[in-house]
Formats: structure tokens, sequence, C-alpha cells
């Protein structure tokens, strides 16, 4: 499973790197993965402004991995395309077993 090297555990938590495509029509996470970039891609409504792509990409992460909201943070790229997200309160097995069905 080449989108596994998008996954990574490291103090309890769960490193997930992302490709956000903002202002999508649909919501979409994850749609694919892009195996150059070694990330999972996401699309999502909102535009990148002010925030708000990134408060619905904390949203969506914590819909699907069934977490707090308070669980889920942005490490890197607050304002980039990639980001990396941070998930705490699930394992990687879990992580790993929600993906599988959704890519």
């Amino acid at each position: 499973m080449p989108w596994t090297d998008a996954l990574r555990e490291k103090d309890g938590a769960v490193f997930i790197d992302l490709e956000v495509t903002p202002g999508s029509k649909i919501i979409q996470v994850p749609s694919g993965y892009n195996e150059w970039r070694k990330r999972i891609e996401v699309k999502i409504t909102r535009a990148a402004q002010k925030g708000k792509a990134n408060e619905q990409i904390i949203e969506e992460a914590a819909a699907l991995f069934n977490v707090p909201l308070c669980r889920i943070f942005i490490e890197n790229g607050m304002t980039s395309s990639k980001k990396t997200i941070r998930v705490e309160g699930i394992s990687l097995a879990e992580v790993q077993k929600i993906l599988e069905l959704k890519l």
C-alpha cells in the first residue's frame, strides 16, 4: 500500500501528509493519493482565505476518524496546499483501516 507512506506515528499521535485542493465543488476526504509527493489528496469546498480551508480540514478529519475537533492539529503547512495534520486519540492501525476503506 503506497499511500501508507503518507502516515507515521510518533509520541502517541498519527501524522498524515495531505495535499489539499480548496474551492472544490465537492468535499472528498480522502480523494486519492499522490504517489510523487507521497501525500493523501483531499478536496474541500471552502476557499483558502482567513483559515477557512484549514478549519474545514480539521472538521472533516475529525468526522472521518471519529475524534473530537480538539484532537486534530495542523502541524505544518498552515498557508500551503501541502499540509501535515496530527491526529491524537487514535492509533496508526485504526487510521490505516479507515483510510483503506476510502482509498
